[in-house]
């Protein structure tokens, strides 16, 4: 049976499997950084919503994580009180590929957590899940997201018309892409970053 990552320390977070508990977290921090996320995020113009749906949400990503469905990740602090962002390794792209997305609270922009995030995901992707090529998609307007994957040594391969989202409309995407063969000369390779499993047995 595959055996992914339910903890992920890096120098400065711990990205981890979301729990129910984590709700209030959760709550806060997207209620923080509304503003900030619905320009770029489809799924904030639902919000505010009640707790117990975020409890309800919290409880369908673990089960989908624990079903290796999906591996949806909250950014925590190093003393995970406070949310910084979201993260995720997502297998909707295709056979032998795994989607990186992301989105951080409107107080932690521009510190690099986001670089920081997907490198250790990147990582994770090609040692633990083994896939052959990760992606990350993000909308033409969205310059700051389209520095990560540069500066991670990903290549743009396409621009997808209407694909995306962009304050409140459809927005050309860009497809980031970076193939195993091309991995071990990257920045992600050489990322110190720990991962283990969920019987919390070190597996990176």
């Amino acid at each position: 049976m595959f055996n992914p990552a339910y903890r992920i320390i890096t120098p400065h977070l711990v990205i981890r499997c979301y729990a129910p508990a984590d709700a209030v977290l959760m709550q806060r921090s997207i209620s923080e950084s509304l503003e900030h996320l619905l320009p770029w995020m489809p799924w904030s113009t639902a919000e505010p919503e009640p707790l117990s749906n975020k409890i309800d949400r919290l409880r369908q990503m673990r089960a989908n994580f624990d079903q290796n469905i999906d591996y949806i990740y909250g950014i925590f602090n190093p003393e995970e009180t406070r949310l910084i962002g979201s993260t995720g390794l997502h297998p909707r792209v295709g056979p032998g590929a795994i989607e990186i997305g992301y989105w951080i609270h409107k107080d932690f922009i521009n510190h690099g957590y986001a670089t920081e995030s997907s490198a250790a995901l990147t990582r994770v992707a090609f040692e633990i899940h083994k896939v052959t090529r990760v992606e990350i998609h993000c909308s033409t307007e969205n310059i700051p997201s389209a520095a990560i994957p540069r500066k991670l040594g990903y290549a743009q391969e396409a621009i997808l018309h209407k694909r995306s989202y962009a304050y409140g409309h459809p927005s050309d995407q860009m497809i980031w892409s970076l193939f195993a063969e091309n991995y071990p000369n990257t920045i992600s390779a050489q990322f110190d970053c720990a991962a283990f499993d969920a019987a919390e047995r070190k597996i990176l």
